[in-house]
């Protein structure tokens, strides 16, 4: 089994292509998602997210919603709004953002390279967003959410995919948020050819979001082999669908924290503990840090650079010197008490697509009492912990530009 393969992608046609592009399921909700798709009947959120088109008091995972999704699915191509492609291929697929690019090779991924690591995972998944991508992918018999890789850059795939995008894009849109979306069709059989075993010599893939649809994807293709009694191979539903970005293009912004109490502590006692940890300065500026080890704290009106003990940071635990780690281990769990963020209310977390000024906002409007800023998780940060099969704390990554919903799909056949 290739690590990677072409499909025969389901794609709007080109003069729908806007109508049709959608963000990703799960950066929106339910009420943000009925909204965004008032007057566009082709907008692909009536797949995505079906419940917008039933009653609102819907369950979102109801056995209603998933076929509703499958019913608007079908409606699309039946309206000749989403074609397949006659022959497999690859895709080449550039997010723009202000002053942003990156270039990704779109193609299938083997569940097999996932389930032995060699697609390696750096997060836990939550059984009940599993279950729900499952129940989606079953409805629909398509994979519809492409999952962001990041491969440690290659100057032979840059030279391929970069020649292949030299060409007419099949697609080039700018979505409502800004983000700019260019794909070409790559059909050449001889790049094909090249990029699968320029591909299959690299020790590995990183997830860098999408460990719900790749998890869910596995148990779908298991699910079908098991029913089918087919072992894994070459069937559809043994490849994912992915979209593939050298690490050093692959945009991470910083995924911030805001706690709601002081666990006790005065502003004056805080600061004071906090001393022994790390070396506190008033800013009379937003504290955004400016490298690793470095926190902006945002306390009772004031912003402070909290500069961290270089003894406190471990040299040999990729996962213990991250900085998000640093900053649970030295202020969020010793100090604030909070010992579990995946499951305390008292914490929230703010990415940093909405700048330091939401920080302010949060506590200055009472609802929080402190923000911590970090500086952006690295791609080789995330690497390290990945290839060690470590897991990173939650809410480590927030990457920047997402994906769109639509305009690319697998059908699984």
């Amino acid at each position: 089994m290739p690590l990677i393969r072409t499909f025969r992608g389901l794609r709007p046609v080109p003069d729908r292509a806007a109508d049709v592009a959608a963000p990703p399921y799960d950066v929106l909700n339910t009420a943000e998602a009925r909204e965004r798709a008032v007057g566009r009947p082709w907008s692909f959120l009536h797949i995505s997210k079906p419940e917008i088109d039933l009653p609102e008091r819907m369950d979102p995972y109801a056995a209603e919603v998933y076929a509703k999704g499958a019913e608007n699915l079908q409606k699309q191509v039946d309206e000749g709004i989403l074609v397949r492609e006659t022959e497999p291929c690859f895709y080449v697929y550039r997010l723009r953002m202000d002053d942003h690019i990156q270039t990704g090779l779109v193609f299938t991924g083997s569940v097999k390279a996932y389930d032995k690591n060699r697609i390696r995972k750096h997060e836990f998944t939550r059984p009940k967003k599993e279950d729900d991508r499952v129940r989606q992918i079953t409805a629909l018999n398509a994979q519809t959410g492409p999952v962001l890789l990041a491969y440690r850059s290659s100057t032979d795939v840059a030279n391929i995919v970069n020649e292949a995008a030299s060409a007419a894009p099949v697609y080039d849109l700018v979505a409502d948020d800004g983000v700019g979306h260019t794909i070409w069709v790559l059909d050449d059989k001889d790049k094909i050819a090249r990029l699968t075993i320029l591909f299959e010599a690299m020790d590995a893939l990183y997830i860098a979001d999408g460990h719900h649809r790749s998890a869910s994807a596995s148990r779908v293709a298991h699910a079908h082999n098991e029913q089918e009694g087919t072992s894994a191979g070459n069937n559809s539903w043994d490849y994912f669908l992915c979209v593939a970005f050298p690490h050093n293009e692959t945009q991470i912004l910083d995924y911030n924290r805001v706690v709601r109490d002081l666990n006790g502590h005065t502003v004056q006692s805080l600061l004071d503990k906090l001393g022994e940890a790390f070396t506190v300065t008033a800013s009379a500026e937003p504290a955004k840090p400016a490298k690793p080890g470095r926190f902006g704290m945002y306390l009772d009106g004031q912003w402070y650079v909290l500069s961290i003990d270089p003894d406190r940071v471990p040299d040999d635990d990729p996962v213990a010197r991250l900085d998000i780690s640093l900053l649970q281990a030295n202020v969020i769990s010793s100090l604030l008490g909070i010992n579990d963020p995946r499951t305390d209310d008292r914490i929230d977390f703010v990415g940093g697509i909405r700048g330091l000024a939401e920080l302010e906002k949060r506590v200055d409007s009472g609802e929080m009492a402190v923000a911590f800023a970090l500086y952006p998780t690295t791609m080789e940060a995330l690497m390290a912990v990945a290839d060690i099969n470590e897991v990173m704390p939650p809410k480590s990554t927030w990457f920047e530009p997402k994906l769109a919903d639509g305009l690319l799909s697998h059908v699984l056949d």
